[in-house]
């Protein structure tokens, strides 16, 4: 893909206040519907976006805005890869299978920006997830599971921030396995972090991934999108600990809707946390070692797989 086509799909990734499935809708109809080149797109004015695409004014103008953004855009993509970094569109091949499988094009982002093995995307991959604020039972359960995962060669998900996320990463970049870092922010301003995983990206055991728009700073918003990716990126979820708000408990409710395979340490009565009303909502509850526990309701060990609510 020329450098050109990398500065469109930065432009139309990050189209303000549009939907993910908005913005994947648009690009399939540009390049596999219509057949046209992104730059053919942006030369067409309000009335021509309004008669052949039919926008709203507001999409017309929030195009024509954007396009604006395009000379800058066009910097990006030729900046990043001289960084070392790489733009994966929704279209690749390097896309990973797992994340479309998962989101579908309604929440599937239309690029990432990587750094390190992008055949990580392709292992079998769990994420561990929990709270910052982490207990001693969800520390030693972060741990337990980090170095299982490792000893089968499963590759951990994480999101690096404080707690659970970096407790499972470090585990597992001391027992030699792999892990993927999402980030919930703009992977040029991960500067810091870059620093300290430099070694294990070079070495391929460190994959670290951003959705966001390479120049953006943290936010809480960006930081509870990112959970979706997190756990869009897993074929299995365990949760070492959970508030009873926040990242990881939306993360799991929205799991949940989705219908993911999501298992949640069983908490004894003296924790202040919320696995255990997760577990009520239709978690599969697991023992300190992440077995499945025989009174768990929501597992059908006939099936194999997590009950539905329906089934609860």
């Amino acid at each position: 893909m020329e450098v050109n086509d990398y500065s469109y799909w930065i432009t139309l990734a990050h189209l303000p206040n549009w939907r993910t499935e908005r913005i994947n809708n648009l690009i399939a109809d540009i390049i596999h519907n219509r057949k046209i080149s992104f730059a053919e797109f942006f030369s067409y004015d309000i009335p021509a976006l309004q008669k052949d695409f039919g926008f709203s004014l507001k999409e017309a103008r929030d195009i024509l805005q954007a396009k604006d953004n395009l000379p800058d855009n066009l910097s990006l993509a030729e900046e990043l890869p001289s960084q070392g970094f790489e733009l994966i569109t929704f279209d690749s091949t390097k896309y990973p299978t797992t994340l479309k499988n998962n989101l579908k094009k309604k929440y599937s982002p239309p690029l990432l920006y990587v750094k390190g093995d992008t055949q990580l995307f392709f292992e079998d991959k769990v994420a561990i997830v929990g709270s910052r604020n982490v207990g001693d039972k969800g520390v030693e359960f972060t741990k337990r599971i980090a170095r299982k995962c490792t000893s089968e060669h499963k590759v951990i998900v994480s999101g690096y921030a404080k707690g659970v996320d970096k407790i499972a990463l470090e585990t597992v970049i001391e027992n030699n396995g792999r892990g993927i870092v999402v980030l919930p922010q703009g992977i040029m301003t991960f500067k810091s972090g870059f620093k300290k995983l430099y070694e294990y990206i070079i070495d391929g055991q460190v994959l670290v991934v951003s959705t966001c728009h390479p120049k953006a700073e943290w936010s809480v918003s960006l930081a509870m999108r990112r959970n979706t990716y997190i756990y869009g990126l897993a074929e299995e979820i365990y949760v070492a600990e959970s508030d009873h708000k926040g990242g990881t408990w939306s993360g799991v409710i929205d799991g949940l809707r989705k219908g993911r395979r999501i298992f949640v340490r069983k908490a004894a009565p003296d924790e202040k946390c919320a696995n255990n009303e997760l577990i009520a909502k239709g978690v599969i509850a697991v023992d300190e070692f992440g077995d499945v526990r025989e009174d768990s309701r929501n597992y059908d060990g006939r099936l194999g797989r997590q009950k539905t609510l329906f089934e609860i």
